[in-house]
């Protein structure tokens, strides 16, 4: 049986844990958990961190519970946030609880044919059966408000003077009484998180402690962070998101790749299976020739297989090696419209009207008059003599004339002028 704790210490995956819970999990198998708040109707790389975390558990043969917060996504985790989020009605929070059931299934083993098989629980199941008097009788009178106001997420959001709602204030009470309710329901006796969930979490095993005079413990991660101090798993387009529709296996597998070297290293850790001999070994390799990325490429592979599959993987390779590294018109022509517009994001571009292809045109006059992309037909008619234009990938000579052929998919044209020089040509 593999040591979780010293797999994430290694790993720079353990910030903080109670006492007792190294000799715990030597014993048997046990059950740990760790909740998402149902936000969005997909989970980001922000996410992965927790579900690395119930990953490495489940390798280590424990089992893991995956609890998808449908009660507590009503309120808002008010952790260390500078104000509260604004409410998801019902409809909203089921379809958002649904999509992400749907992405962890894709990390965990849920399959019958195992022991310590991954579970999915949805705590509205049970919060949603307490009346609000039954609540604060039963499961408040047991936490003290001092308790609550001493955690430092409440703390820091009443010094700085923007409140608490009761309705966040609730929160970790709630929170609290989900550990209590897997505790004795499931027999789960770990609640996993990141570092700002250490209050929520030491008041669900203070609340086992009292309700049951039972015992329970905690263990956080650390929060990921970027070597230049900036926030991990953002882009200038926003977050990056597992659902391949709010982000592309392309912009997945870019961000990967685009890591730091120090990034990397400790990524790489975190964010895949790769033992600690197959790790070391790739840090090593890496050194000796940090130019050939050899880290991200590795990074890259692992969590966009993990998150997308083989196939999307390819195709995301595919498509970084179109502007980098030897590639086709067909290969142009397999993208989907969205992942060959981020291929080409922020490229010139120009709208052209099909009807000017009604018949062949003149290599130099399209890429001049028509499309703009040489100031004058001299460069251009110069350039193709050079052997230096490619249209769609392929090399283009002066007396080889534009026709429809080279619109991609109804829709495109690539012209690249040079080795780096691309510009983009949409038929309208």
């Amino acid at each position: 049986m593999i040591d979780i704790l010293q797999e994430l210490i290694w790993r720079g995956m353990l910030q903080d844990m109670t006492p007792g819970l190294e000799e715990h999990v030597k014993t048997g198998m046990r059950s740990a958990y760790l909740g998402f708040d149902p936000t969005a109707d997909s989970l980001h790389i922000g996410h992965l961190v927790g579900v690395m975390t119930l990953l490495h558990f489940q390798r280590a043969g424990h089992k893991p519970y995956a609890l998808v917060g449908g009660a507590t996504g009503m309120i808002g985790d008010p952790s260390f946030k500078s104000a509260e989020r604004n409410l998801l009605d019902k409809e909203t929070l089921a379809y958002n609880v649904e999509c992400i059931k749907k992405q962890l299934s894709q990390f965990l083993d849920f399959s019958d044919s195992i022991s310590n098989k991954a579970e999915l629980v949805n705590n509205y199941d049970w919060m949603s059966k307490f009346s609000f008097l039954d609540f604060i009788r039963d499961v408040g009178k047991h936490i003290t408000v001092n308790y609550m106001m001493a955690k430092d997420s409440v703390k820091r959001r009443l010094e700085e003077g923007s409140g608490l709602s009761f309705t966040e204030f609730s929160y970790q009470l709630i929170q609290g009484y989900d550990f209590y309710h897997l505790w004795k329901h499931h027999n789960v006796t770990i609640q996993l998180g990141g570092s700002d969930q250490w209050g929520n979490i030491v008041t669900g095993t203070e609340l086992i402690r009292r309700m049951e005079g039972g015992t329970a413990y905690a263990l956080t991660v650390p929060l990921i962070t970027k070597a230049d101090g900036t926030k991990f798993g953002k882009t200038e387009s926003g977050s990056v998101w597992l659902d391949p529709q709010k982000t592309s296996s392309y912009a997945f597998y870019q961000f990967w790749l685009n890591v730091s070297d120090e990034d990397a290293e400790k990524y790489i850790k975190i964010f895949t299976t790769f033992s600690k001999e197959e790790t070391e070994a790739l840090i090593e390799q890496h050194k000796t020739a940090p130019h050939s990325r050899t880290l991200q490429k590795a990074l890259g592979k692992s969590v966009t297989i993990m998150v997308h599959g083989e196939s999307e993987y390819q195709t995301a390779l595919k498509a970084s090696e179109i502007l980098f590294g030897k590639s086709s018109t067909e290969d142009l022509a397999s993208l989907d419209e969205r992942t060959f517009l981020q291929v080409f994001e922020g490229v010139p571009m120009a709208d052209v009207s099909k009807s000017v292809l009604d018949s062949p045109v003149e290599a130099a006059v399209f890429l001049s008059d028509v499309a703009g992309a040489f100031p004058s037909r001299g460069e251009a008619r110069r350039m193709l003599q050079q052997g230096a234009v490619h249209i769609n990938k392929e090399k283009w000579s002066e007396n080889q004339p534009i026709t429809y052929n080279q619109i991609l998919n109804g829709r495109y044209m690539v012209i690249q002028k040079g080795k780096k020089n691309y510009f983009l040509v949409k038929f309208v």
